[in-house]
């Protein structure tokens, strides 16, 4: 299975050793603000058990990010195949979700450039989308960060959430292979 590295994190696939970090950044009420709950354990569990279950099927997903300096785990971040219908789908999406502690400290978007990187270079996908609700201006920011474009014709509203949700409606982001490369070829 795929494990990256930046220059301040290792992403890795899970290990049954992270099952109470999963459980504790789903058990934080701010971090999963833009979710429509909180998790309880025996949630977090199932969740956990289908982000190992999608490496084992694609060989990629969601990464826990681990610091290298002390090998914390801080969040995760990475690639995953969206289970659900929108204008988009089927798609791979990028995401991420950090502790609240290391919030402001740039690992989002060093995390998801990097997985963009391995979307469009080993897995040579032709494009990669991004979601998240209306409100949640600092995921749109990384979105924006990282070179992708918000796209109004992929916007939906979210099927898994109720019909008088506040978070129902979500705002969708993309960046094609074409301009990840040409936006590489600019930096260098």
């Amino acid at each position: 299975m795929s494990r990256l590295e930046t220059e301040r994190l290792i992403l890795r696939p899970w290990q049954d050793s992270d099952r109470d970090f999963w459980a504790d950044l789903n058990v934080d009420p701010e971090v999963m603000r833009f979710f429509e709950k909180t998790r309880s354990r025996a949630e977090s569990d199932a969740i956990f058990e289908k982000l190992k279950g999608h490496f084992l099927v694609h060989t990629f997903g969601f990464w826990v990010l681990e610091r290298k300096t002390d090998g914390e785990p801080v969040g995760f971040a990475g690639l995953q195949h969206t289970d659900f219908e929108a204008p988009f789908t089927p798609a791979v999406e990028v995401g991420w979700r950090l502790k609240r502690a290391e919030w402001g400290k740039g690992y989002a978007t060093e995390a998801a450039t990097e997985s963009l990187a391995y979307a469009f270079g080993p897995l040579a996908l032709d494009e990669v989308i991004s979601f998240t609700v209306t409100a949640n201006v600092k995921s749109r920011r990384v979105m924006e960060r990282i070179g992708m474009l918000r796209d109004r014709a992929k916007d939906f509203d979210h099927p898994r959430l109720p019909e008088d949700s506040a978070l129902r409606r979500h705002v969708a982001y993309s960046i094609t292979r074409e301009a990840w490369q040409a936006r590489q070829r600019q930096t260098v």
